[in-house]
């Protein structure tokens, strides 16, 4: 952790949401004029779309039906921990990105599923802000979860996140049902064992829960709207959160613990606007007095 240089980090499974979440914190970090060095996770795959392919046949030929994105072996994460160690330290880093669609290969003249070269941080940068898988997490060789001052878990319920998983990989990347749920099978020793202990380590989970029935994912038509969902928010340590305030602040919400507040669905984005400002604004006065006091 850094007060001169921070780091946020937004972790959670694939389809799980935290797109969503990143679009509010940009829209924080516009509205208080924060420069924000921006990292996406999928930029520390260890391979590109075509060699990923190629390695996945060539486990399954010699019997490994459980190769996945989720592991460590594929996967940069000592990379991943050196670049926020690195900023943390010193506020610089090295960092790519991930092309995931003709849209966003165009402008570097690549294909689709590829890497962009590394290239060094912006320097000036008030803070790193991270989205991906692996945002928290804890092997024998790294820590990554010791790095970030705010680190954040985006969990939907099993069966919600299949649904959004399954509703984006058919309508957004054109793949079929069958596909889809041979790689959430494919993952899910991967899921349990690197993505599910990450939340452990997080400082405040959200959790949407939806209210209607779900328990066929599979055959599911529609992702719940967010009307049709409660937010559970999680504070691992709640001291110093408002709670009266937020209480106040969002109607129809309640405390189903001490540190667990529950919000409307459609309120998530408010709660998170509440919740995360003041922590921006803390961030930004350390790092102030910090650099005034250099």
């Amino acid at each position: 952790m850094s007060e001169k240089h921070p780091i946020i980090a937004i972790t959670g499974s694939s389809g799980a949401g935290t797109s969503s979440v990143t679009r509010t914190f940009e829209n924080i970090f516009r509205r208080e004029k924060v420069s924000a060095a921006i990292i996406e996770g999928d930029s520390f795959h260890r391979y590109d779309r075509l060699e990923m392919r190629k390695r996945q046949a060539e486990a399954e030929k010699e019997g490994n039906k459980n190769f996945s994105h989720f592991g460590p072996e594929n996967n940069l994460f000592p990379e991943l921990e050196q670049l926020f160690r690195s900023y943390g330290e010193c506020g610089n880093g090295q960092r790519r990105k991930y092309l995931h669609d003709p849209v966003e290969a165009a402008p570097y003249q690549q294909d689709p599923g590829t890497f962009t070269p590394w290239e060094a941080l912006p320097e000036g940068t008030d803070l790193l802000f991270y989205e991906g898988l692996h945002g928290a997490v804890v092997t024998p060789e790294v820590n990554i979860a010791r790095h970030p001052d705010l680190l954040i878990g985006v969990v939907p319920v099993i069966n919600l996140e299949w649904i959004q998983k399954l509703y984006r990989d058919k309508n957004v990347r054109g793949y079929s049902a069958e596909a889809v749920t041979d790689t959430i099978l494919r993952r899910m020793p991967d899921y349990v064992n690197y993505i599910c202990p990450q939340f452990a380590h997080t400082h405040v989970n959200f959790q949407r829960v939806p209210v209607v029935d779900t328990s066929n994912p599979f055959i599911a038509r529609d992702i719940p709207s967010a009307d049709e969902s409660l937010c559970v928010i999680r504070f691992a340590n709640p001291k110093g959160i408002d709670f009266p305030y937020l209480l106040n602040m969002i109607n129809d919400s309640f405390m189903s613990r001490a540190n667990t507040v529950v919000v409307p669905g459609g309120k998530m984005e408010l709660a998170m606007q509440l919740i995360f400002t003041p922590f921006i604004w803390r961030m930004m006065e350390r790092k102030k007095r910090i650099l005034g006091a250099l």
